[in-house]
């Protein structure tokens, strides 16, 4: 009886409800950038895509290298907009639901790793504009997160988006024309820095004793550290989930 009113009182319930506050935060934070994404595309439009060849990087060019952080606001077209909204919004969402504060120092990286492989490496004189280095950036950081913060349930959806949109790495490779793979590459290794950067560094609590009944060799065992049973944490994820 003890040990089921220790269970309830613990961090189970709190992590559930903390989790749900920051997917509902991730989602507007998403749906806002989208929202200015957007906007920015209907003033640009208007001007003729006078901002994409005002803002945009150009390689080499230290007047543009401040546009590192404009250029994923903005797009030569409307399909090129289109094309790139449905997967920055899931992969975005995705990226941000664990943590918005997290998310946006991702962000802020993705940008800048993606922009100065731009800047440095690409040739000729081409205004570089839109959100597929972050779409790239994200989608690394989902695919690896959950390896290193060891949450199976991430790890879980790392394997699942993987395995469904592996194909888009066949644009982060020289071959598509009109497609600065340059900028995706850049993201991309951006994503997977940012996953280690940002990974979870607490340390996670050892599970109180089921039951008053426990041994004396599981009492002296669990002030010390926390048992690697991958089992127990997928359960713990999946009871913080409300699916258990």
């Amino acid at each position: 009886m003890g040990g089921s009113d220790q269970r309830r009182a613990g961090s189970g319930p709190v992590d559930a409800e903390r989790m749900i506050a920051e997917a509902r935060k991730a989602f507007f934070v998403m749906f806002g950038f989208l929202a200015v994404v957007w906007l920015v595309q209907l003033a640009n439009y208007a001007d003729h895509y006078a901002l994409s060849r005002d803002y945009g990087v150009v390689s080499g060019d230290l007047g543009t290298l401040p546009d590192i952080l404009s250029a994923p606001f903005l797009h030569w077209s409307w399909a090129h907009i289109e094309s790139n909204s449905g997967p920055l919004f899931v992969f975005g969402f995705l990226a941000a639901y664990r943590g918005v504060a997290r998310f946006l120092g991702l962000s802020l990286l993705v940008a800048t790793t993606s922009g100065l492989a731009v800047w440095f490496l690409e040739r000729g004189s081409v205004e570089t504009v839109g959100a597929s280095g972050l779409i790239f950036g994200y989608f690394g950081y989902v695919v690896v997160r959950g390896i290193f913060d060891r949450h199976l349930i991430d790890t879980l959806i790392g394997v699942v988006m993987a395995a469904s949109f592996a194909y888009m790495l066949t644009v982060a490779v020289p071959g598509t024309p009109g497609v600065s793979w340059l900028g995706h590459l850049g993201g991309l290794i951006g994503g997977l820095l940012g996953a280690w950067l940002f990974r979870d560094r607490r340390s996670r609590p050892v599970r109180a004793a089921a039951s008053s009944g426990a041994t004396d060799a599981t009492a002296r065992r669990a002030p010390g550290a926390a048992v690697d049973n991958p089992r127990a944490d997928l359960h713990k994820e999946l009871g913080d989930l409300g699916l258990l």
